[in-house]
């Protein structure tokens, strides 16, 4: 395999199939190398004989398919179009703002701990 191959836009889809074939064979690693994860690409295959690794790609698939298309683009894909676009002051001011006065309602007892954290959640993303 060229140098070219792990220097495209990396696929969700392949992704998935490599771990998979991981999860369901004893070659385990494969999708670490394709996202550009040597590290963890070298892990995997010293411990290619044990289950860990069947079970750690087993996971692996889970969490690609959780993260869906954009947010798997933003973390394997860090020099394509799907990185997030500069947040400008006033935003990040309008956004901590938000978040005190959430903070403040939330220390009064006016919401729920629940309800602060799914108004967090809104405000983060």
């Amino acid at each position: 395999m060229s140098a070219n191959f792990f220097a495209h836009s990396k696929s969700r889809k392949v992704s998935i199939l490599l771990a998979l074939l991981g999860a369901f064979t004893p070659i385990g690693g494969l999708h670490k190398f394709y996202l550009g994860q040597y590290i963890w690409g070298v892990i995997y295959l010293l411990f290619w004989s044990t289950d860990i690794v069947r079970v750690a790609c087993a996971i692996d698939v889970v969490i690609y398919l959780s993260l869906g298309w954009e947010r798997f683009g933003q973390f394997f894909n860090a020099d394509s179009n799907h990185t997030q676009s500069a947040i400008n002051p006033q935003q990040i001011r309008a956004i901590a703002d938000a978040l005190r006065q959430l903070e403040g309602l939330r220390s009064e007892g006016l919401i729920s701990e629940y309800e602060f954290e799914q108004k967090r959640r809104q405000l983060i993303e």
